[in-house]
């Protein structure tokens, strides 16, 4: 049993030990594991995907619904690449930027 420690009296706990350590992981999910709701909507989605056709269907969807399509490329494609020059040094990153147009300036119906 451990004394209680009041907290005017200025002493430390009896087992300085105890919790964790910042940065210190103990017990629960390990990093980067998706919930199962995560999981379980992530796998609807694939499936619904494969059934209506897969990357035909993004096809279809680029030129009927455009800004839909664009709207899509923006959430999965990352914003920023690193790359390396040739002699091993980091360059700038390059920096994608999604503008939207308007329908008939893609069309060429100006």
């Amino acid at each position: 049993m451990t004394a209680k420690v009041g907290a005017d009296s200025g002493k430390r706990a009896s087992n300085p030990s105890r919790g964790s350590k910042p940065g210190e992981r103990r017990g629960g999910r390990t990093k980067g594991t998706p919930n199962k709701m995560t999981r379980t909507i992530k796998a609807a989605i694939e499936e619904a995907f494969a059934k209506a056709g897969g990357a035909d269907y993004l096809v279809t969807m680029a030129t009927q619904q455009p800004a839909a399509f664009m709207t899509l490329l923006g959430k999965v494609l990352p914003t920023q690449l690193e790359h390396s020059n040739p002699d091993g040094t980091m360059s700038k990153p390059t920096v994608i930027e999604i503008v939207a147009a308007k329908v008939a300036d893609v069309q060429g119906q100006d």
